[in-house]
């Protein structure tokens, strides 16, 4: 069969990975010769600390990468061209040098990554090359799922219900690149080396392998192949910190090392075997597409609120908001839960969903702060980090975004304790100091007997701080903050528990 151009360049970004590669797979079918590369983007890389967890991923990610195009190809020198520059400098000089016809990446639909692609795309039209973008990181994407008058959903459940139908009971195609496998073009020589280390990268190491996170489609197989013995219980389990429930796919979904399609089609069919669990998985798997497709159709939630009458809401300003927030950043706020998540999160670039939630709330609903500045802390440190999920669960908790929790749902950090981690099992592993305190009294030490905290060794304001908010004034708080939007009565006022 004619291909349609003679060389092509597939740009691997959020990618990661050979199998079901969409751009690949569009690549090599089109193309005779096609060539690879990736780009350490100095616009990204340059406003990070120089000890970065998912530098490292990717770094190790692409060696992984680069391997299998080898193999794949048949060829010792065939592989990855790697970049560290400039990627909108560096991809239309890089097609010009290699002489291609053609570029093909993945979509990406954050602002700051459109911006980048038009640029591109338009230095690349200068010199007759074509772009081509295709769909890989979602299911369903932009305008694809819609209302039946044609517009974009706001809610989750009754999209959830138009994604579950338009995917019916048929597992999402896969893309494959086994046929043209040939046209992997070898690298030029002077591409040699083609992974840069971390050190020639201007990062050192991070904890990354202390924490037995593997980078690349092995690490990604690896906890699916866990996850898929657990994946039954994931409905009982999910919400549970101190319990092995998550699939803790998280990372490998943001870089591509495994095919969202592939984790759909796997949970379908277990959805169709009758598992509940699945199918609470499943939705999950949705709500990823959601929330992408609400940063797709409503760019301005980036910068402001979906509901855009929340961006009036006043929040703390100076020197004592800049205190309750450190004191939140550090875990140091005395509410043990909110505490042990933000540990979590700081040793170790993960936070589980639950504490998502219940230390974003204390954010914003205790200490009266920003979403924004919740949203940011998290974009530095997550290892999963993504804009659309990361948006979405800021403005839920923040009850300014689609299909969020109501203003007046205010979580309580003691009885979300005592309901999630009843034996303070979480808080024990992260807040250690507080190891010897019975399953009672670790849940809220400032309202222990002082035996109890003497037994255990804690004295408050010594060993871990007394709360900087009370419960019950910081929600008093919070209702009149939020009145500025409020339109529901005051008597449908509840707390949740």
């Amino acid at each position: 069969m004619q291909t349609q151009f003679k060389t092509g360049l597939v740009w691997f970004r959020r990618d990661l990975r050979p199998h079901d590669n969409a751009a690949l797979s569009a690549a090599v079918a089109s193309c005779d010769t096609v060539h690879c590369v990736f780009v350490f983007d100095r616009e990204i890389l340059d406003t990070l600390p120089r000890t970065d967890r998912r530098v490292e991923f990717i770094r190790e990610s692409l060696v992984e990468l680069d391997s299998s195009l080898r193999d794949l190809a048949g060829k010792p020198h065939a592989g990855l061209i790697v970049k560290h520059g400039w990627a909108v400098e560096d991809i239309p000089a890089l097609a010009l040098e290699l002489g291609v016809d053609a570029l093909f990446a993945a979509r990406d639909y954050e602002p700051q990554a459109l911006v980048r692609d038009a640029s591109v795309r338009s230095a690349l039209e200068t010199h007759q090359i074509s772009m081509t973008l295709v769909k890989d990181h979602v299911i369903f994407e932009d305008r694809e799922v819609l209302t039946q008058t044609g517009k974009p959903y706001g809610v989750f459940t009754p999209y959830k219900r138009a994604w579950l139908a338009r995917l019916g009971d048929v597992p999402p195609r896969t893309h494959s690149i086994a046929t043209h496998v040939s046209s992997l073009a070898e690298r030029p020589s002077h591409y040699a080396v083609p992974v840069p280390s971390l050190d020639s990268l201007e990062f050192v190491p991070s904890n990354l392998k202390q924490l037995h996170i593997k980078p690349g489609v092995s690490g990604a197989n690896a906890l699916l192949d866990d996850f898929w013995e657990r994946m039954d219980d994931y409905d009982q389990t999910r919400n549970f910190p101190s319990v092995k429930g998550p699939s803790y796919l998280g990372v490998h979904l943001r870089f591509g090392t495994v095919s969202i399609r592939h984790l759909v089609g796997l949970a379908l069919q277990r959805q169709l075997q009758g598992s509940e669990g699945a199918a609470v998985w499943l939705s999950e798997l949705a709500w990823r597409d959601f929330y992408f497709q609400i940063l797709s159709n409503f760019p301005h939630v980036a910068t402001g609120g979906y509901k855009r009458e929340y961006d009036r809401i006043e929040w703390e300003q100076g020197e004592h908001a800049q205190a309750l927030f450190q004191a939140w950043c550090d875990g140091m706020t005395g509410y043990p839960l909110v505490d042990a998540a933000m540990a979590q999160l700081n040793q170790t670039g993960y936070m589980h969903n639950r504490l998502r939630m219940v230390a974003g709330s204390f954010l914003v609903k205790h200490l009266g702060l920003d979403w924004h500045w919740g949203e940011r802390y998290f974009a530095g440190k997550l290892n999963d980090f993504d804009l659309a999920a990361n948006n979405g669960g800021w403005q839920w908790v923040s009850s300014s975004g689609c299909d969020a929790q109501p203003y007046f749902r205010i979580f309580n950090p003691v009885t979300q304790s005592e309901k999630f981690d009843g034996q303070g099992k979480f808080i024990k592993r992260y807040l250690p100091q507080l190891g010897l305190l019975d399953a009672k009294s670790i849940h809220a030490p400032w309202l222990a007997k002082p035996a109890a905290l003497t037994a255990a060794g804690v004295v408050l304001g010594r060993d871990y701080p007394s709360p900087i908010v009370d419960h019950a004034v910081a929600r008093a708080t919070t209702l009149q903050r939020y009145a500025v939007i409020r339109k529901e009565d005051q008597t449908s006022v509840s707390e949740e528990q």
